[in-house]
């Protein structure tokens, strides 16, 4: 297996777990870690035993892959020096900060015969699940995610920090353009929206209710989908599947079809190092990055939208009640 040289720009919460995951895989020679803060880059450094390097660009004829893990206002700028330097590059979600700087990246990615890949982890934890073995055309889709407060990502709404991730995992599951889009949201403590709900209707029919708070006394997981012919609940804090298909047998239920169960659970898995690892096997050219440039630019389009619905009815609240 041939060893491409890696770094990772960002070196604060996120980004240190970056650096542990391409220290320890076997097909990651790890070489640096870009921060400007000097302290932050120089224990990155020692703890890797890797260069330390103050400017994303140091890494030009260094690397052959990096992770962009930086503020979402400075995606955009590193990614593009590093995709025109010809080096592959993996950005946390959301992919950047408006869809022109992200189609941007995406014409560049493709002119220079790199992989872009975006940080969109959930999706290796429902691919573990073999969600798709039990969902075919989703009908409806209803999804939580419920956080207690924590002062990370509070430069962007919770539908840029949280919310993403179920919009990115309804737009794989239900494979159509959204059509319309309902929703809901107000800050709490930031100065950004903390809560957030959604309703998105989709072409081919398919309907999703997303919850999102960052700011809830407990935590919630919880992703639920109805097909033609099938139930899934999926627990996707304590990685639980259940399933209900209609089966082919006698059922046990008079004037009820027969259903199968299926109930899976598993335990805690590395999904980023798993993103890691495919990110670089893509790099190798052994597979398609398995979130795109494209996925991830179909996400940012509707978490904006929906950022913009919020407004638009916060102004509607506020015209009523004056």
């Amino acid at each position: 297996m041939r060893k491409l040289r890696t770094a990772v720009v960002g070196g604060g919460h996120f980004g240190r777990y970056h650096a542990d995951k391409y220290a320890s895989l076997p097909e990651s020679d790890f070489v640096g870690i870009v921060d400007p803060d000097p302290a932050t880059r120089e224990a990155l450094a020692s703890k890797h035993k890797v260069a330390g390097f103050a400017d994303a660009g140091e890494l030009v004829g260094k690397v052959d892959a990096v992770s962009v893990v930086v503020p979402t206002v400075l995606h955009y700028d590193v990614a593009v020096r590093l995709i025109d330097a010809g080096i592959h590059v993996l950005i946390e979600k959301p992919i950047a900060e408006t869809v022109e700087q992200a189609d941007r990246l995406i014409a560049a990615a493709r002119a220079k015969g790199v992989v872009l890949q975006i940080g969109h982890l959930q999706r290796f934890l429902l691919d573990r699940l073999g969600v798709a073995d039990y969902v075919d055309r989703p009908l409806y889709i209803e999804a939580a995610r419920i956080h207690a407060f924590t002062p990370r990502a509070t430069d962007v709404s919770v539908i840029l920090d949280l919310m993403i991730h179920d919009i990115d995992l309804v737009l794989a599951l239900v494979g159509a353009p959204v059509e319309s889009v309902m929703a809901v949201g107000t800050p709490v403590v930031t100065e950004e929206e903390d809560i957030a709900n959604v309703r998105l209707g989709f072409a081919n029919g398919c309907v999703a209710n997303i919850t999102t708070s960052r700011v809830s006394l407990n935590t919630e997981r919880r992703m639920r989908i109805f097909g033609h012919e099938c139930y899934v609940s999926i627990d996707l804090a304590k990685r639980r599947l259940v399933a209900l298909t209609r089966g082919l047998g006698e059922s046990t239920v008079p004037g009820m079809p027969p259903i199968d169960r299926v109930e899976k659970e598993f335990a805690d898995g590395d999904d980023l190092k798993s993103e890691i690892a495919s990110f670089l096997a893509a790099c190798r050219g052994d597979h398609p990055p398995r979130v795109s440039g494209a996925d991830g630019r179909n996400a940012l389009d509707v978490a904006l939208r929906i950022e913009s619905a919020i407004r638009a009815h916060r102004a509607r609240v506020l015209t009523a009640g004056g």
